[in-house]
């Protein structure tokens, strides 16, 4: 194991991180700690605020067959992955099993209380003393009633109750002796600070924190995604397109979305509207999701013949899927024909209400005479488009 920081209030403390929890409540249809939460794991986001108070070991314990999920859930971090046992007693019992020597002080943690600042761990580890242990607390803040059989029998009052949280933090050899008599005795508590206080510990608090809550029902779940999807400003993202088609021989043109009567058509797997392929590659290239082909190609007969409003419209859809609000889109038509100028402001209306009602902005120009444009062959169309990320998922203060 890496020597630590001298700095680190943790420098001979070791966390065990209690992960081996089958997530019955949580209803998840995986243990509790491999839960996927905004993206990465329960156990990944608790790992980070343990990582960030700097811990001299820090044991993992997992439910059989998830030890290899464990160690790639630390991202390379060291750590010591065990397997847990039934009850959770016996699941930091494992973990007790294979601290490091030089470990004074142990903290022990729920994974399932995932978004725990460090501040946390370092305030525990500073309270632990010979014969004293520490946990975290919160005042109870609900008015609490005794009842029985449905009936409210008496108030409780609240200013001697505290809610405990983790990590809870006990010097080493006296917390492996309490171990030892709760095994001696067959007693099973809830909580190592019961366990502790039964081997006649003394067991005082620190504050705890809000954010340090555990993570039991799909109610918490949900308050923990909440909370991790706090939004930072974020760039946003930029992307070109480009399309071109040939005229064809006889039908009607369509174009920026509009139909132009008297003017040949564009030949194309659906519509030919050169103006809405280039407008729909430049959103899908600015947010990293492909391109025209990929979704609206030959391989998908169910657009053969359709018209580039409705490409527009789908392609919004999949950027919101995928996080994406469109920004703005420049698009310049390069052609002889049709005449442009006298219908820019209806194409413009018609391309942003495909686009729900994105900023468009249509602009046209000749060639000289030059390329397959100027010989009134085909057009060319180049469109450029600005997406601005709906939200990112960031990780809170740790510290």
């Amino acid at each position: 194991m890496n020597d630590q920081p001298s700095s680190s209030p943790l420098t001979r403390s070791a966390v065990i991180v209690v992960a081996a929890g089958s997530g019955t409540r949580l209803a998840a249809g995986a243990p509790k700690a491999f839960v996927p939460l905004a993206g990465r794991t329960i156990l990944q986001h608790a790992l980070d605020g343990v990582f960030a108070a700097e811990p001299a070991q820090v044991v993992l314990v997992v439910p059989a067959g998830r030890e290899a999920e464990a160690t790639e859930a630390a991202d390379g971090r060291p750590v010591q992955v065990v397997e847990g046992g039934d009850t959770r007693q016996r699941s930091v019992a494992a973990g007790l099993a294979v601290l490091a020597d030089g470990i004074d002080t142990v903290l022990v943690h729920d994974a399932a209380r995932a978004l725990t600042p460090a501040a946390q761990f370092g305030a525990v580890a500073d309270a632990v003393a010979p014969g004293v242990g520490a946990i975290p607390a919160l005042p109870v803040v609900d008015t609490l009633k005794r009842v029985h059989a449905g009936v409210v029998i008496a108030p409780v009052d609240r200013a001697e109750l505290a809610a405990a949280q983790t990590p809870q933090g006990f010097p080493r050899a006296e917390l492996e002796a309490a171990y030892a008599q709760a095994v001696q005795r067959g007693a099973e508590h809830t909580d190592d600070a019961a366990l502790f206080a039964a081997a006649g510990g003394a067991v005082h608090h620190v504050p705890g924190s809000e954010e340090a809550f555990k993570i039991t029902t799909p109610h918490d779940l949900e308050r923990a995604r909440m909370i991790l999807a706090a939004t930072e400003p974020v760039l946003p993202r930029i992307g070109i397109g480009t399309d071109v088609h040939a005229f064809a021989a006889g039908g009607t043109l369509r174009l920026a979305g509009l139909d132009w009567p008297g003017e040949p058509a564009l030949e194309g797997h659906s519509d030919g509207d050169a103006v809405a392929h280039a407008i729909v590659d430049a959103l899908l290239g600015a947010a990293g999701l492909g391109d025209i082909g990929q979704h609206f190609g030959t391989a998908h007969p169910e657009y053969a013949g359709a018209h580039g409003d409705v490409f527009l419209a789908r392609t919004a859809e999949i950027l919101a899927e995928a996080g994406f609000a469109v920004g703005n889109v420049s698009v310049q038509f390069q052609g002889n024909r049709p005449r442009f100028s006298a219908r820019r402001a209806e194409a413009e209306q018609a391309l942003s209400a495909a686009l729900g009602g994105a900023a468009v902005a249509v602009s046209a120009t000749t060639t000289d005479g030059l390329g397959f444009p100027g010989r009134g062959e085909g057009i060319s169309v180049t469109a450029v488009a600005l997406v601005q990320p709906i939200a990112r998922v960031r990780p809170i203060a740790r510290s």
